[in-house]
């Protein structure tokens, strides 16, 4: 196993789980990173790296001339995106190199919401009405046929930037200015100008978490999700398992098994995003990477099954079973919350999380920003603070927890 080398591209939020994983399973981990701004290498994660590619990880074809060259010098067993806006890279140098990755004819639905709701919709799944649009007078003939409300979102961003309802024509021209003015960049990229305007769909948001292997689409765990005040939707708290009826599960089992057969989605890690309305699902999105917010570890915690260790599998063509990907469930419930504090521009301290280390249900305490710095606007998730993860008797205990932590810990 020690001779075997595989590449992460920009690994981030949960795929630092994955360097994790691959260097505990011998594997020769090599990071191909800007390793700068926001994409910097954490200190922590470099004892698990053992080379570091540093190549502006935007720009394809500079990526794949210094991934071809290290393939060229010690072949890689397989190459795996670390972040949702590099499924489509890999995608095209696994192909090119010869490695298993998911179809290139697949990753644009993967990557562009448009183009995955216009796959699922004539495969005859539900989905939001929808236009897209590249500009204002295009955005305003959208919303003619979307109605209000809707959701404005970047045709192709992650957690949640500018993703956010709007009731009427004055609210989407001020969210369309604030989403086309924005000169903050994610992972080094900006907003390219393409939007969706679809219909607001009412209901619980979940995720589903799974897989594909031989064709097979195998359903792991339903996260239930818990996002912050409408206009917009930052996703401030999760419990898995998601509590449902036998019937609604099984329409929701259902849907993603058709999504991802109309996605042609044939190996690896799933996350989708679905709204319930009346318990019938209605897709937000599917991403073919791991889920941010812990979501991966949840999983673990509650089902055993370590989604992280399969992705690694999947992408290096072995067993799964053989990387320790199925294991004996730790709690009956496991959830996140996650510290936030509207209104507040400078960060302090979180007063409580050294007492919630102490917890004895507590497994995880975890704060993002350090004293004096600035908090960006409660939009998106860059307005998280920090988080707790912690196992719970119930589903219904969790979210009890979940909401006595809200009021018991403050960010100052």
């Amino acid at each position: 196993m020690s001779a075997q080398r595989i590449l992460v591209v920009e690994p981030m939020s949960s795929a630092n789980g994955l360097i994790l994983a691959a260097h505990q399973q011998g594997f020769e981990v090599v990071v191909a990173s800007h390793h700068s701004g926001d994409r910097t290498i954490p200190e922590t994660l470099r004892a698990y790296i053992d080379e570091l590619l540093v190549v502006d990880t935007n720009d394809e074809a500079a990526l794949t001339e210094v991934v071809t060259e290290a393939h060229g010098r010690r072949p890689l067993t397989g190459i795996l995106p670390g972040f949702e806006f590099y499924v489509d890279s890999v995608a095209r140098l696994a192909h090119r190199l010869g490695l298993p990755g998911l179809p290139v004819e697949t990753v644009a639905a993967l990557r562009d919401k448009s183009v995955m709701r216009a796959r699922a919709e004539a495969a005859g799944l539900r989905v939001p009405r929808y236009a897209e649009a590249s500009g204002l007078d295009e955005l305003l003939a959208a919303a003619a046929h979307v109605g209000y409300p809707a959701v404005l979102k970047p045709a192709a961003s992650a957690g949640s930037v500018h993703v956010s309802r709007v009731d009427d024509e004055d609210g989407l021209r001020r969210a369309y200015d604030w989403l086309v003015s924005d000169t903050r960049t994610d992972a080094g990229r900006g907003l390219d100008g393409r939007v969706l305007l679809e219909e607001y769909v009412a209901g619980p948001e979940i995720s589903v978490e799974g897989y594909v292997t031989d064709g097979e689409v195998v359903i792991s765990a339903l996260t239930t999700k818990l996002l912050g005040p409408e206009p917009h939707f930052v996703e401030i708290g999760m419990v898995v398992q998601h509590e449902t009826d036998p019937e609604t599960r099984a329409r929701i089992e259902a849907y993603v098994v058709d999504l991802c057969r109309a996605l042609n989605i044939p190996l690896g890690i799933f996350h989708c995003e679905l709204r319930l309305p009346e318990g019938d699902p209605v897709l937000i999105e599917i991403g073919a990477r791991l889920a941010g917010h812990r979501i991966p570890h949840l999983v673990e915690l509650a089902t055993g099954t370590s989604l992280t260790r399969i992705m690694l599998a999947h992408y290096t063509g072995q067993d799964p079973a053989e990387l320790g990907a199925f294991t004996a469930p730790r709690a009956k419930t496991a959830a996140i919350h996650c510290f936030t504090a509207e209104g507040l521009e400078t960060f302090h301290r979180v007063a409580g999380a050294e007492e919630l280390r102490e917890a004895p249900d507590v497994l995880e305490v975890s704060v993002y920003y350090r004293e004096g710095e600035e908090i960006p606007p409660a939009e998106d998730f860059r307005a998280l603070l920090g988080h707790v993860v912690f196992a719970a008797e119930s589903h219904t205990a969790a979210l009890e927890r979940i909401e006595a932590l809200g009021r018991e810990v403050r960010v100052e």
